[in-house]
C-alpha cells in the first residue's frame, strides 16, 4: 500500500472584529447584510461546471467554508465558460465594493483585462489555480502543475509496465490550449514520455489538445484518434473528464481495462473508473488546502496586510515573478483510492453506490 495522504490545511486568518458574515453568491446560500465599504469583501469567479466537477462540488464549498470561518462577506459566482459573463461578473463585483478579487481565468486575455481593471480600481487580486499570463495578479495559488503532469506520465508508465505492454502506441489528450496549466501538465508528462519515445520503448501516437477541456469534444477527438490508429495501447488524458471520454470510446471496442488511461482531479467518476479497472490512475489535488491558502491570502489582503507564500512562479509573458502558494499533488491508484475518501474529498455514499459497492469493499472502502 502507498502511504496515506498527509493533508494539513493551511490556516485561515480570522476576522475577529467583524460581526457580519455571509455569502452573497449566486446560489443564495448564507446571504447576509453587505455591511460598510470599510469591511473586507471578497469576490471569487469560478470558470465553469462542465470541464471538471471540482469547481462546484469542491472549490465553492471549501472557499465558502473558509470565508465563513474568517467572518468576511463574500460573493462566489461561476462564469460557465462565458467570457462576456466572466467580465460582467467582475464588473459587478468591483462595483459592489469587493476589496479582493479572486479569479480562475477562462483564458489569459480575458483574465488580464479583468485583473487590470480591478487593479486600476484599487482592488487586490489573486489568480486561483490558473496563472493569467501577462496578468497583474498580486498572488497565485495552485498546485505544482509540472509535478501533476509528471505523476501522470509516471502513472501511465507504471500501468504499461504492469500490463507488460511491448512498444505501446500512446495517444495523448492534452487540456485546453488556452489554459496555462495544460501547458505545465504537458511539460511534466512529456518529461517522462519523451525519453521512452526516443528509446523506442513507446511509440508516439495521436496527440491533440481539447478546446476548453470539453468532454464531448474529447470523445469526438479520441474517436478519430482510435479510427486512425486502432492499436492505441495507452492514453495520457490530462484530466478525469477527458479520460472518461476516451474510456467510453474504448468500451465500445471492448478494450476498456485493456488500455491504461490516466486522469486528474480525483473526481467521483474518475475514482469509480479506477475501481472498475477502466482507468489506470488519477492525480489528487487536495482542493481544501488550495482553497484555505487562497482564503488566508484574500482575508489578509482585504485587511491591508501581506500574505504568506512558499514559492514564486515565472510569468513568461509578463516577465515577472509572481509570489505564490503551491501545494503538492498525489498520485492515486486502485490501492490508495481509500486515501481520497479518508481525506473527506469524496464520500463513501457517492463513490460506492450501485455496482461500485463491491469494488469499494475490495479496496477497503467502507
Amino acid at each position: 500500500m502507498r502511504k496515506g495522504l498527509l493533508l494539513i490545511a493551511a490556516s485561515v486568518a480570522l476576522a475577529g472584529s467583524l460581526t457580519a458574515c455571509g455569502d452573497s453568491s449566486d446560489d443564495g446560500d448564507g446571504n447576509s447584510g453587505s455591511g460598510s465599504d470599510a469591511k473586507p469583501k471578497i469576490g471569487v469567479i469560478l470558470p465553469d461546471s462542465k470541464s471538471s466537477a471540482r469547481w462546484e462540488t469542491a472549490d465553492r464549498k471549501y472557499l465558502s467554508e473558509a470565508f465563513k470561518k474568517a467572518g468576511v462577506e463574500f460573493d462566489i459566482q461561476n462564469a460557465q465558460n462565458d467570457k462576456q459573463e466572466f467580465q460582467t461578473i467582475a464588473d459587478q463585483m468591483i462595483t459592489s465594493g469587493v476589496n479582493v478579487l479572486v479569479i480562475v481565468n477562462l483564458d489569459s486575455g480575458t483574465g488580464k483585462a479583468v485583473l487590470d481593471k480591478a487593479k486600476a480600481q484599487g482592488v487586490a487580486t489573486i489568480d486561483y489555480d490558473r496563472l493569467t499570463l501577462g496578468g497583474s495578479a498580486q498572488y497565485y495559488v495552485s498546485f505544482d502543475n509540472v509535478a501533476v503532469g509528471k505523476l501522470q506520465g509516471e502513472g501511465l508508465s507504471k500501468c504499461l509496465s504492469d500490463m507488460k505492454a511491448k512498444k505501446p502506441i500512446v495517444a495523448t489528450l492534452n487540456g485546453s490550449p488556452t489554459d496555462n496549466n495544460a501547458t505545465l501538465f504537458a511539460r511534466g508528462y512529456n518529461s517522462v514520455l519523451d525519453p521512452q519515445y526516443e528509446s523506442g520503448a513507446y511509440v508516439k501516437g495521436p496527440n491533440q489538445s481539447v478546446p476548453d477541456w470539453d468532454n464531448a469534444q474529447a470523445a469526438t477527438i479520441f474517436e478519430q484518434m482510435y479510427t486512425s490508429e486502432p492499436k492505441i495501447g495507452g492514453v495520457l488524458a490530462a484530466n478525469d473528464g477527458l479520460g472518461n471520454a476516451a474510456i467510453a470510446v474504448l468500451r465500445k471496442q471492448n478494450r476498456n481495462g485493456k488500455v491504461p488511461v490516466t486522469g486528474q482531479d480525483a473526481t467521483v467518476q474518475g475514482l469509480q473508473n479506477i475501481l472498475a479497472g477502466d482507468q489506470c490512475m488519477t492525480v489528487y489535488k487536495a482542493v481544501k488546502k488550495e482553497a484555505d491558502a487562497t482564503a488566508a491570502l484574500a482575508v489578509a489582503l482585504a485587511k491591508g496586510k501581506k500574505g504568506t507564500t512558499n514559492a514564486t512562479v515565472e510569468d513568461p509573458e509578463g516577465k515577472r515573478k509572481v509570489p505564490s502558494v503551491l501545494e503538492t499533488p498525489v498520485a492515486i491508484y486502485k490501492d490508495n483510492v481509500k486515501d481520497v475518501v479518508d481525506d473527506g474529498y469524496v464520500t463513501v455514499e457517492e463513490l460506492c453506490k450501485g455496482k461500485y459497492a463491491a469494488p469499494c469493499a475490495q479496496a477497503g472502502i467502507k
